[in-house]
């Protein structure tokens, strides 16, 4: 089975670490943060992996991970969906997608249709809440309608190169995922799920921590 990392961006929540480097590499305790999304998917049972970043990031992963990838570049930063629109011709059936900045300490077994994964979080105004009354994913809203955060882990079928393709671009001028996922809950096409374990997207110095800590803990017990 075929998985995809997206591993693009430039990492400005985290300050100065990542001005002249890839987010993705920075060491989380004793790896670096891609080996964790990696992880995930084989996991899951991914035996081919692509990971999709930004022309100027790609040598760095390629000098790290060396030839067991495949590689793709988004020249432009159009968004998470955006990145993904990438993988077409590359998967085929159902495939689960992580963001390159997600930690999770369990993997979830591979579900048969397309899926999100929710966590509980007491920052639900910095993410994607996912509504469970009203089945919709409200990005960063004022008023929480629940604490349930949407991860960057998805699984999708090959027709969410069809959606994406009428998707409009955000005033921000990206694709955005959480418009994709809306498009499948709308139509009934999409399951929910709570994931266990810890989470973390990493994306600031205080959830990079968070990881790290866990890592450590992790590394230390086994």
């Amino acid at each position: 089975m075929r998985g995809v990392i997206l591993a693009g961006g430039r990492g400005t929540r985290l300050g100065d670490t990542t001005r002249v480097v890839n987010k993705h590499l920075l060491p989380v305790y004793d790896r670096p943060m891609i080996y964790y999304p990696i992880a995930t998917l084989r996991a899951m049972g991914c035996t081919d992996i692509l990971i999709v970043t930004g022309g100027e990031q790609v040598g760095g992963f390629a000098q790290l991970l060396g030839s067991g990838f495949t590689y793709r570049v988004q020249e432009q930063p159009d968004g998470i969906a955006g990145a993904l629109a990438l993988a077409e011709g590359y998967v085929d059936g159902v495939f689960p997608v992580v963001l390159g900045d997600n930690y999770f300490s369990a993997a979830p077994g591979m579900p048969t249709g397309a899926t999100i994964y929710t966590h509980a979080t007491d920052r639900p105004q910095a993410f994607g809440i996912y509504d469970p009354h009203a089945n919709v994913i409200i990005e960063k809203p004022k008023d929480p309608a629940s604490d349930l955060a949407v991860t960057g882990l998805y699984v999708y079928d090959a027709q969410v190169f069809d959606v994406i393709r009428k998707l409009t671009p955000s005033a921000r001028g990206e694709l955005e995922i959480t418009d994709v996922n809306n498009t499948y809950l709308w139509d009934s096409r999409m399951a929910v799920r709570q994931i266990p374990g810890v989470w973390s997207d990493m994306g600031t110095p205080d959830s990079l921590l968070t990881a790290a800590l866990h890592a450590k803990e992790t590394a230390h017990a086994a």
